[in-house]
């Protein structure tokens, strides 16, 4: 299945995809303030890079990064439902810019979900 979302988007489709995804997070107010005003450019690269490379493109990701350890890069930061959920509207709207459609959306939808929640870092019931 990983062969069919790189086919419908490839490296350039890729870039659309999370050009349009930060255009999105840097004005947000949920996970927006979570990103390094100072490494714009640095986030939308290492987010292109590593869905590249997860999807059977360039293994540039794991030259410069190495293995991608998401929930330890992640653990700084406060990943909860509300900020789960909102990433993947926000990725969702980027994907109804760039018009991904069809079983590679689906695919990259179910995808952005399992590694969204697998990030999450709080309990259900904030108070709990």
């Amino acid at each position: 299945m990983e062969t069919i979302v790189m086919e419908a988007l490839g490296e350039e489709g890729f870039a659309a995809l999370t050009a349009a995804f930060y255009r999105r997070v840097r004005t947000d107010e949920v996970i927006g303030p979570m990103y390094p005003e100072d490494d714009w450019e640095g986030s939308e690269k290492r987010l292109r890079d590593f869905l590249v490379f997860r999807f059977g493109g360039s293994d540039r990701y794991l030259i410069q990064r190495g293995h991608p350890r998401l929930r330890m890069r992640h653990v700084p930061f406060r990943i909860g439902v509300i900020e789960r959920d909102r990433w993947l509207a926000l990725m969702d709207a980027a994907m109804d810019e760039i018009e991904l459609d069809g079983a590679a959306r689906a695919h990259l939808t179910t995808f952005l979900a399992q590694v969204a929640d697998f990030l999450r870092n709080q309990p259900d019931d904030p108070t709990a």
